[in-house]
Formats: structure tokens, C-alpha cells, sequence
């Protein structure tokens, strides 16, 4: 079950820390954001090192499926409700400038990189659509309207975003991660202020930025009530027509499609981590039923972090750590926002006033509807039995007969049949 990319990159290899280092800036986390956090610091001349339990891109960054644009679903309209159009603009500005920087990194790198339009779609919702583009025109963006589009169902509506791009992420992290300051097989097991322990040495920092997708410190922040986890799941077809752009239902549980070279990826099954799902079976009915002499060459599925409000957390870990810093909850929307989030982090530990910072502010409210559910999902299965119990925080774990593993429907620590830990927040295996 691996994905496209895994199958069609080669990433370098990171020896592990050794001996007790210092360094102005640690980065916790290997995948993209932490990536382009040390991509960033290095061009900037500042000490900084990378440490990641694993490999690079191990975790999520290898199973995405890599679209690169503001377009974050029917986003705006929602953000001027919630935020009001100072804000709102702040997100839109800062994810077409984390599309700009893509496009001027990967001028020179050879990722597959290709600037698509992209759509969101509604099946049955014109209203939403024409919602969506009268907010963008508040923002000063004027969105392209379009009810015709090449899938092989019709739509009420879609907004059309020109001038956005997809690419090979894995091919991508291969050129600008070679030379970097990284460590790899090296877990941090406590930190202590600022300083973090491993197994093989400590490092103390001035500063630290936490990227390790869902936040493995609990006395900070609390990302347990703030982030719940998604699963998505896609399939690549071969002899399936080319779509020639990026498509996403704006409802949840819909579907997504684009191209890489000669493949169309589909994507969708979702559900919470932990409940139960459609995953690839949903994908493959479509298949089948839409493209019937289609072949499936690959099959993979992922995990994000949603969180309360549809904006990440970037910035400040809380409102109490003066040198703690994350970046959770990209909400499926992972290439922007690791971008988005190595722009302002980079500025942050140099002391840089970032002009979209405070739209992501990790201390901003947290009385959203959303955390109702995940507070009830937590105390549910807290109080179920079960032999089964997440390490992280005790809830009782769920069997995923789909994809072999236990899973956590309270914050989406994921273990293989025989306890392995697969995803966080949990930092160790189970006891079996």
C-alpha cells in the first residue's frame, strides 16, 4: 500500500544524532513543513538542526495527493463569518503566497510540477457557489464561475481558481532536503524548557519548532480537545481520461481527482479516525462504474489533522511558551500550509513580524462547535471497555478490518495489529 510517490522517489538517507549538540533552532518533525522550516533557516544562515523519529516524509507528506492552491474548499465564505474580512484576506494572501513560492522553488527542481487550474464543485448546491465567489470578490480575488467540467457527472456549480499548480512532493523534498542539518532515526523522549532529550544524545536550543503533525506535548496547548483526525483514501487508474486540472467535492465526504503523467488519482472515503468508513471499496464502485476499462496501479490513504475552525495552528506552541513553536491542523490542505507555516515560523525565531501570523494564532479561541464533539467523542471512549487503550491519553481503541490496525477515534494515534505504532499523537507501541 504504497503511494505514487513513495513509489516513484528516492529520498536521501540522515544518519542518527550520536552525541549532545547546541543549535540556535531545533525542528522536531520530518515532514514537509519541518523540511521546508530547515530549507528556510539554512538559506538564512541560521544555526538550526532536524530531528525525525523515522525517515523524512515518512508519516503524511508521502500520502498526499499534492495540490498546491489557496482553494481550501468553500473556505472564504466561512472565514469572513467567523474571522471578518481583515482575516479572511490574511488566509487567502498567505496561501497564493505559499503558491508563488512553490512555483519559484520548483522553477529548477524536477518534480512534476505543473500549474493547473483548480474547482470546487458542489453536486447540488448552486447557492454555495455563487456564495463562495461573492466572498472571494470581497477579498478583491475575482473567482471564475463554471458548471461544466470534464467528470463524469454533473455539477450545480463550481469556483474556479486559475493559476494553481500540483507536483511529485516526494521529488521535491529529494533536492531541497540534500545538505540539510538532519537527523533521522531520532526520537525526542522529553523536553526539558528547551532542551530535548534522545536516546543517543541531547540537544539544547534557543528555540524549538514542533512539527510532527498532531503536537506530542499535553501540557501545552491543549491540541488534545483542539485537533481530532481525519482518514482519506485514493486510487491511481491507469487508461482513465485526462482531466486536465484539480477537482474537489465541497462536501466532505465527496470526491477529488487530478492527474499525475499518465494516471488519474481519485480521492475520498473519509470518516474519522476510528469510525468506520467507506475507504478505497467506495473508490473502486466509482471506478468501475464510471471508468470501466480503467486499471488501478496504486492504492494508498492518509490522515490530517482537522481543526476547530478550519484554520491551522501556527505559531506560538500556547500563550505561555516564549520559545516553543508548532504547526498542526492543515486540515487536508498540507502543501500551502506546510508552506505557510515554514514562512512565518522562520520569522518568528528570528524575531520577524509576519504580516499573516495572526490569522493562524494557535491562542486564538477555541469555542467552536467542533470542540463539543471532539470533548464527546473523548469521554465516550474513555469510558468504554476495552483491553485495547491508546498510550497517549487512554482511550479505548477501535479495529480498522479495512486497513488492519487499531485505531483511535479520540485523536488518531493509529498501531498494526501487533502494536507498532503507525501515526501519532501517541509516542510509543502498544503493550500486547
Amino acid at each position: 500500500m504504497n503511494s505514487i510517490w513513495s513509489e516513484t522517489s528516492t529520498l536521501p538517507a540522515f544518519g542518527s544524532l550520536d552525541r549532545d549538540i547546541k543549535t540556535d533552532v531545533l525542528i522536531i518533525g520530518g515532514g514537509l513543513a519541518g523540511i521546508l522550516c530547515a530549507y528556510f533557516l539554512d538559506q538564512a544562515g541560521i544555526s538550526y538542526a532536524l530531528v525525525e523519529a523515522q525517515g523524512i516524509c515518512s508519516g503524511i507528506t508521502k500520502n498526499t495527493t499534492a495540490k498546491i492552491t489557496s482553494q481550501h474548499g468553500l473556505i472564504y465564505d466561512k472565514l469572513i463569518s467567523r474571522f471578518g474580512t481583515e482575516k479572511a484576506k490574511m488566509y487567502f494572501e498567505s496561501n497564493e503566497a505559499a503558491v508563488k513560492k512553490f512555483r519559484d522553488l520548483c522553477g529548477n527542481i524536477n518534480c512534476n510540477f505543473e500549474e493547473k487550474a483548480a474547482y470546487v464543485y458542489s453536486l447540488d448546491n448552486r447557492r454555495k457557489i455563487e456564495k463562495e465567489i461573492t466572498a472571494l470578490q470581497r477579498l478583491g480575488y475575482d473567482a471564475e464561475y463554471a458548471d461544466k467540467l470534464p467528470l463524469p457527472f454533473s455539477v450545480a456549480g463550481s469556483v474556479e481558481f486559475i493559476a494553481q499548480a500540483q507536483f511529485n512532493p516526494l521529488k521535491f523534498v529529494e533536492v531541497i532536503s540534500k545538505g540539510l542539518n538532519i537527523y533521522e532515526h531520532t526520537t525526542v523522549r522529553e523536553l526539558i524548557g528547551t532542551t530535548a532529550k534522545t536516546d543517543h544524545g541531547n540537544i539544547k536550543a534557543k528555540k524549538i519548532i514542533v512539527t510532527t503533525h498532531f503536537p506530542f506535548i499535553n501540557k501545552h496547548g491543549s491540541y488534545f480537545l483542539k485537533l481530532y483526525q481525519h482518514r482519506s483514501y485514493a486510487i491511481a487508474l491507469e487508461g482513465a481520461p485526462n482531466v486536465d486540472g484539480m477537482y474537489v467535492d465541497e462536501a466532505q465526504k465527496g470526491m477529488s481527482f487530478r492527474n499525475y503523467e499518465n494516471l488519474l488519482l481519485i480521492g475520498g472515503g473519509d470518516h474519522r479516525t476510528g469510525k468506520k468508513g467507506r475507504n478505497w471499496e467506495e473508490l473502486r464502485r466509482f471506478a468501475k462504474r464510471c471508468y470501466p476499462t480503467a486499471v488501478e496501479k496504486y492504492h494508498w490513504a492518509t490522515q490530517d489533522c482537522m481543526s476547530l475552525d478550519s484554520v491551522p495552528y501556527i505559531g506560538r506552541y500556547s500563550a505561555r511558551t516564549t520559545d516553543l513553536y508548532v504547526a498542526t491542523g492543515f486540515n487536508k490542505w498540507g502543501m500551502t500550509s506546510s508552506m505557510v507555516s515554514a514562512m512565518i515560523l522562520c520569522d518568528m525565531v528570528r524575531g520577524i513580524e509576519n504580516p499573516y501570523s495572526a490569522v493562524f494564532s494557535p491562542s486564538r479561541t477555541i469555542l467552536r462547535p467542533q470542540l463539543a464533539l471532539n470533548a464527546v467523542e473523548a469521554i465516550i471512549n474513555l469510558l468504554t471497555p476495552s483491553t485495547k487503550r491508546c498510550p497517549h491519553l487512554g482511550c479505548a481503541l477501535k479495529w480498522n478490518k479495512n486497513e488492519h490496525t487499531w485505531d483511535c477515534p479520540c485523536h488518531g494515534s493509529r498501531f498494526t495489529k501487533e502494536g507498532k505504532l503507525i501515526d501519532n499523537p501517541a509516542t510509543g507501541d502498544l503493550n500486547i
